[in-house]
């Protein structure tokens, strides 16, 4: 290894890289899809975080991860955006053609090492895989300079092998060597001494940043994200609320907080801005549907919320009594600017900056500002909740290409129950009038009327954003049709409104869903 990467290496000793792959892994949450526009916005969110990587999809899967891929690249000028691909030529090649218009560019290969995937998925010998990883990595490093590589299953790979897989893959060129608990099988202890025996037996193992992306089958992808850091491991990939597949990945703001935090025992840097985790939990929440459970670890509803007496005695005489942390420091304020339907568009701006939301463009303010001056017209306490579960709603639905119009209900005891609905669709306007058994079937039976669809209702949820009767709702709805799920959620002073936006969003998604075709053995 060169004096100059040896030199970089040291001065990287206490700097732990974040890869984020929300856009990816993420999106293959069951019912999560995001379309161009969403990503785009994500990322740029990331990037201004201090993101290391942004793995922004899977160019093989589909044109529209190719395009996505493609925009992330050209859109993002810090952060180095990675393409993934399995250990094929087509699958590089086309990673590399999404990945041209990035500033800094990264080929993200893989293949399964461990001996049950190898034998059952990949039906393929342990030297034909030795001999897959290498040529991919080099074909790979062929055409970028940025090249990782990971070993899926590699929690449950054999040892002598996976170090003969490492040591093919640095010697290949690949500059980052990802181990993931891709099912999330393995304990800190046994990760941690995985980890290690790495950098105790693979000869070449300085010349690469050792990565690692745990899944949370067992609930343990952090605590194995950190245990691997003490062994050595200098990058973890994970996503913004541990979304992911089945029980999701190591979520980024619990590692990043974590190492913030116990700096005591874990001396290690990143360079994310953690005044801004609060916003992008939001971002994502609110683009793919999935709401944060109020317990959640740093970004849930009750993470910094003391109720019990004893609590809030502490917190009153000293708040470390009860916070590790401090609300501030994930961007969670709490504001002393009061709006209300007096509120002018200039107070409104001011307060959309004070919650992070400075970067939205005129229009998307103005949009905004429009539902909450109708908001405001029906509630009389309007908190800060309230205008970000209604910039959420306006803001990142702005390119859907079936919109909500407006909507007319007659519901009771008596019946009928009917809907009449208007919906915008490919920017022509729509009517439907529907009777059901209760008002929200009457509505959804109008959508179908509008928009003919065969997909079945998994889920209908509706929760209060604040307190109070005139609390705003937010509803989320989950759509299955052949097997893909997806998420839509809407939020309204009107619970049926409210009912009708998710509905839509999730329609919307469903259309994004359609278009993607993602080949198998797609996950890392």
């Amino acid at each position: 290894m060169s004096a100059v990467n040896n030199q970089a290496n040291m001065q990287d000793a206490d700097r732990v890289k974040i890869f984020d792959t929300t856009l990816r892994d993420g999106e293959q949450s069951p019912g999560c899809s995001m379309n161009l526009e969403e990503k785009l916005q994500v990322a740029a969110v990331l990037e201004e975080m201090g993101v290391d990587i942004i793995e922004a999809g899977f160019p093989i899967a589909s044109n529209g991860d190719f395009e996505a891929v493609q925009g992330v690249a050209r859109q993002v000028k810090d952060s180095i955006v990675a393409g993934l691909a399995r250990a094929a030529i087509k699958d590089i090649d086309r990673a590399a053609e999404a990945l041209k218009p990035a500033a800094r560019p990264r080929i993200h290969t893989f293949i399964a090492t461990s001996p049950l995937h190898m034998k059952y998925k990949l039906q393929m010998e342990p030297d034909a895989v030795l001999q897959a990883v290498a040529d991919s990595v080099g074909h790979a490093r062929d055409l970028c300079d940025d090249v990782e590589w990971s070993c899926e299953d590699g929690t449950r790979s054999d040892h002598d092998f996976l170090c003969r897989c490492v040591e093919t893959a640095i010697k290949a060129g690949a500059g980052t060597i990802n181990v993931p608990d891709t099912v999330g099988y393995t304990v800190p202890a046994e990760f941690h001494a995985l980890i290690a025996m790495l950098f105790e037996r693979v000869p070449n193992i300085d010349q690469a940043t050792v990565s690692v992306h745990c899944h949370n089958d067992l609930g343990l992808a952090v605590a194995n994200s950190l245990a691997a850091i003490g062994a050595g491991a200098r990058q973890i990939e994970c996503t913004i609320n541990g979304i992911g597949e089945r029980a999701g990945n190591a979520a980024m703001e619990e590692v990043v907080m974590a190492l913030r935090t116990r700096r005591d025992i874990m001396p290690y840097d990143t360079g994310v801005k953690t005044e801004l985790i609060t916003r992008a939990s939001r971002v994502i929440s609110a683009i793919t549907g999935f709401s944060v459970q109020p317990n959640k670890a740093i970004v849930g509803a009750n993470a910094f919320a003391h109720e019990a007496g004893i609590h809030q005695d502490g917190m009153l005489k000293h708040s470390g009594t009860y916070e590790i942390m401090t609300p501030e420091s994930i961007g969670l304020i709490r504001s002393t600017l009061v709006m209300g339907k007096h509120s002018g568009r200039h107070a409104f701006k001011a307060k959309l900056a004070e919650l992070g939301y400075a970067h939205l463009s005129d229009n998307a303010i103005q949009d905004a500002f429009v539902r909450f001056k109708d908001l405001a017209d029906h509630k009389k306490d309007i908190y800060d909740e309230d205008i970000m579960a209604l910039v959420d709603d306006a803001v990142v639905r702005r390119n859907d290409r079936i919109r909500f119009v407006s909507l007319q209900v007659v519901c009771g005891s008596r019946g009928p129950q009917t809907a009449e609905l208007e919906l915008e669709v490919e920017g022509e306007l729509m009517t439907a009038k529907a009777s059901g058994n209760g008002p929200v079937d009457a509505l959804f039976a109008a959508i179908r009327e509008i928009y003919p669809h065969q997909t079945k209702l998994q889920l209908y949820q509706v929760h209060a954003v604040t307190e109070g009767t005139d609390a705003q709702a937010e509803v989320t709805v989950r759509l299955e049709e052949n097997g893909r799920t997806v998420n839509g959620q809407g939020a309204d002073h009107d619970t049926l409104v409210a009912s009708a936006r998710a509905y839509v969003n999730a329609l919307n998604k469903l259309l994004v869903k359609r278009e993607k075709s993602a080949p198998a053995a797609m996950t890392a």
